[in-house]
């Protein structure tokens, strides 16, 4: 291996040690993002506007997308690679999602952490995560740039 791409692989190892010391200093491991998933993504389902839209996405394909958000949340929390997905294309297209529906989405991410998170720390990291990751689908999804044209602003 060249010392160029040597380089390259100890600074990723050392991010993803850095990560999981930091996670584990708050109290997260595998098994909280695994329990914190399923948890979250349960009250999703029962959520009278949250579930139908998430439902009629995901029927018959919910132990896929489960597996599928246990592993982004790792990859998130631990820089570990673990997710290899396209997030905004995912969502693009989904039918009855709206912009209103996010503040909702972070609402129940927020009350299922006040639930069940290992520590204050824990939850605001979550929560800062969640809340970067809403305003990008976001922006991503019903961002319209004619809106910020000034001349279409009235006085």
């Amino acid at each position: 291996m060249s010392d160029e791409l040597q380089g390259r692989a100890a600074h990723i190892a050392a991010i993803r040690e850095r990560a999981e010391a930091e996670m584990k200093a708050i109290g997260v491991d595998d098994a909280f993002i695994d329990t914190l998933v399923d948890t979250f993504y349960g009250r999703i389902l029962a959520h009278p506007e949250l579930g139908p839209v998430f439902d009629a996405r995901l029927s018959g394909r919910w132990p896929e997308h489960m597996a599928k958000m246990k592993s982004f949340w790792s990859s998130v929390a631990f820089r570990n690679g673990a997710y290899g997905g396209k997030p905004v294309q995912a969502h693009a297209g989904v039918a009855n999602m709206t912009a209103e529906l996010f503040p909702k989405w972070l609402e129940l991410f927020a009350a299922t952490l006040d639930d069940m998170a290992p520590s204050p720390e824990a939850k605001a990291w979550f929560m800062a995560t969640a809340e970067r990751i809403a305003k990008s689908l976001t922006l991503s999804l019903f961002y319209n740039p004619a809106l910020d044209d000034p001349a279409l602003k009235q006085a």
